[in-house]
This record gives C-alpha cells, structure tokens and sequence, in this order.
C-alpha cells in the first residue's frame, strides 16, 4: 500500500472516529452524564487536530496521540459507566491494531509505533477501569436498559475494527508473498521464470505420464554483441527475446536458464521453437540509435523416463551444441 493510499485511509478511518465521537456524545446528554458530554469536547478537538497531523503527513504522530486518547476515553467512559455499557471493549480492537500499525511502518520504512509500550499500557488501563468500575462502583448510575444499547453499539463498533483491520492485514501479508514468491521465482532482467522456478516444473513434467519436450537456446553471437554494443545493449537483446517467447510460447514454461541461454517446457515437439526461432529473426533491436539483427538456436529433446531428468537437459544441450557446430540460427531435434 502506497503512502497515499494510507492517508487516504486514515482520514477516512478519522472521520468515522469523529462521527461516532459526536453520537456518543449525543447518548450522554441524553442519559444525563454530564461530565463524558464535556469529555466528548476535548475528544472531537483531538480528532480534528488529527486531520492537520494526517494532512501535513505526521502519520506518526497522529497514531501516538490516538493510541493514547482511545486508551483514556476507553478507561474515563468504564469508570464513569461501568463495564455493562461495553466502553473496556475497545481494547480488543487496540491490540491489532498496533501490530497492523507497526506492520505498515515496517513496510514504508517509517519509524515504528512503539507497540510494545502502547500495548502494556493499554493492558493497564483496562485493568484499571474494569476492576474500578467492578469493585467501587460506576460513578453514575444510568438506567440499565441504556447499557444494552451502548453495549450493543460498542460490540459493533469493535468487532467492525477488528474485522476490517484483520482482513486488511491478511491482504496486506497475502500480496507481500505473492511478490516475494514472484521475486523467487523470476528473473530480474527479462522478468522470464528463473532456473530455480524451473527445475521444479521440470520435475513434475518428468513425472507425470504426458509428453514434454525441452528446448534449449542460446543466442548467437552474443559475445560479440556485448564487445561491440555494450552490455546495457546485450540486456535490451534478452529483454527483446524474453518478450518474443512470451508472445509464441504462451503456452509453454519459458525460463532464462542462465546468462544468454533459455530453456522453455514445451507439449508440441519443434513445432513453437521453430516460429520463435523464425521471429526473432525478424527482430530489430533498436539501440542508441543502432540496429542490432540476433539469432537463437534451439535444441529440443522428447522426454524419456527411461533416463535421468539431468540426463534430458544434457541431451537437449548437446543438440544445441550441434546446431551451433553447424551455422547457427537453427533448430535441431
């Protein structure tokens, strides 16, 4: 999640606080505790105040001072109310929520929440409040059957928080290890599977009952085009040939196998290699102003399980070999 996009969150997030600041407030008045209706003043400053810190990208900080204002109106509205009336909830959702916070600091390399401190801290003032209000007594002494309402809408406001902030963190982890996975897995430069990625499809290839056939290509020349072009021209050649098998193997499992050389998975024998081969013939790669004209040649080996896996790659190389041995830009089978 991008830095806006947070923002853009959190002042959503503040605006909801906000709201429910002031219909609180309302019930207060309604039930007749004065001194939380002139609470509710200080309250809605504070949110307010955090539309400044969130607009001037103090995110930091508004965090600080709302971890420590929930905490505090959370355990002033148990004491003045007592536990029936659902405000010591409020420290169920607290608790995720700064792990979540820490997790995003993490994420933007922000200075992290000191979670630790605001977790004990909130541990402690509930503890507080729910043994003042149990064993002393609710400084004022509202009606029950206002208590089921304020529990009622204190346990939707917290389960709310937690629902939504837990699935946010689930997102949040579930995309950060579809990206590291999709790291492991690719090559950096043609953005192609990597070898790693591709020994594991070549095993369960070699292990099933269909037929696979593997290719193995290397560019021609490509020595030569590093000496006279530079290496920055001899990347935009494999970035070039990458994007050709992405379009002709489509169906196929393309790696960069290492350095100049490729290796692609494939069900239909010669048949694809030859009109890749044929397309990269008809490449043009333009760099600083120069054209640069590449070739590939492929060798393709039929798997066969009366033979090692390793056995299968070497054969595949070894006819690569041979289409090199004999005038390049070919595809031997």
């Amino acid at each position: 999640m991008k830095f806006d996009d947070i923002k853009k969150l959190t002042l959503k997030v503040n605006a909801l606080i906000l709201g429910m600041v002031f219909f609180l407030m309302g019930c207060f008045a309604y039930c007749g505790a004065t001194f939380l209706v002139y609470f509710s003043i200080p309250t809605a400053l504070i949110y307010l105040y955090g539309f400044y810190l969130i607009l001037h990208d103090k995110l930091g900080n508004y965090v600080r001072m709302v971890y420590l204002w929930i905490t505090l109106y959370m355990s002033i509205c148990t004491i003045f109310l007592g536990n029936k009336f659902g405000f010591h909830l409020y420290s169920m959702s607290m608790i995720p929520i700064l792990f979540y916070t820490e997790y995003m600091a993490y994420k933007m390399k922000t200075r992290k929440v000191e979670t630790t401190f605001y977790g004990i801290l909130v541990f402690i003032m509930y503890l507080v409040s729910t043994a003042h209000a149990t064993y002393v007594g609710p400084v004022y002494n509202i009606d029950t059957r206002y208590a089921g309402i304020f529990w009622f809408t204190n346990s939707v406001i917290v389960l709310g928080f937690l629902t939504y902030y837990s699935r946010l963190l689930i997102r949040r982890i579930i995309d950060s290890d579809k990206k590291l996975t999709e790291r492991a897995n690719t090559d950096r430069l043609t953005h192609l599977y990597n070898r790693h990625y591709m020994m594991k499809r070549l095993n369960e290839a070699y292990d099933d009952d269909k037929n696979h056939y593997i290719a193995m290509i290397d560019v021609d020349n490509f020595k030569s085009i590093n000496d006279k072009y530079g290496h920055s021209a001899g990347d935009e050649v494999l970035k070039k040939i990458a994007s050709a098998m992405g379009e002709v193997c489509s169906d196929c499992k393309v790696s960069r196998w290492g350095g100049e050389e490729f290796l692609i998975l494939t069900d239909d024998g010669t048949e694809t290699i030859e009109k890749l081969r044929q397309a990269v013939e008809n490449i043009n790669v333009e760099f600083e102003g120069q054209e640069i004209k590449v070739t590939i040649t492929a060798g393709v080996e039929e798997k066969d399980k009366s033979v090692a896996l390793n056995k299968w790659i070497v054969a595949a190389d070894e006819k690569l070999y041979i289409g090199k041995q004999n005038g390049k830009n070919t595809v031997i089978a």
